[in-house]
């Protein structure tokens, strides 16, 4: 269901909508309509994340859990360390496929066009 609602602009904002509709081939009510919904979609993720912090505040009021410095360094250090080790093994996986394409195209390399195939040479 739509409702329309009044809303007073200056005449310089009408101006600016009027020319960027007219640039984007929209309508000044497409873009009026755009820019609240991107509005309220970002200000409603930040309340959503205020209403969190509020609720982790209140958990650690209660409870004084927490991680502290050196937990989360430990902790962010060996998730590093295994994303350096899945960087390795990928990147030893590529130069192992690297290493049977070159010997492949070595393959390739070593046999002749069909024209001289029956001529003598080193593929034999």
């Amino acid at each position: 269901m739509s409702t329309t609602i009044g809303l007073k602009l200056d005449d310089e904002t009408r101006n600016r909508l009027q020319r960027l509709g007219e640039a984007r081939d929209r309508s000044p009510h497409w873009l009026m309509k755009t820019a609240i919904t991107q509005f309220l979609d970002r200000e409603e993720r930040i309340e959503q994340e205020r209403l969190e912090d509020e609720a982790r505040w209140q958990r650690w009021v209660e409870t004084g859990t927490h991680i502290d410095h050196d937990e989360m360094t430990a902790w962010l250090d060996g998730l590093a360390a295994r994303a350096d080790e899945m960087a390795r093994q990928r990147q030893d996986a590529d130069s192992g496929r690297e290493r049977i394409s070159a010997e492949k195209a070595d393959d390739r390399a070593e046999q002749p066009h069909a024209a001289i195939a029956d001529e003598p040479g080193p593929w034999r």
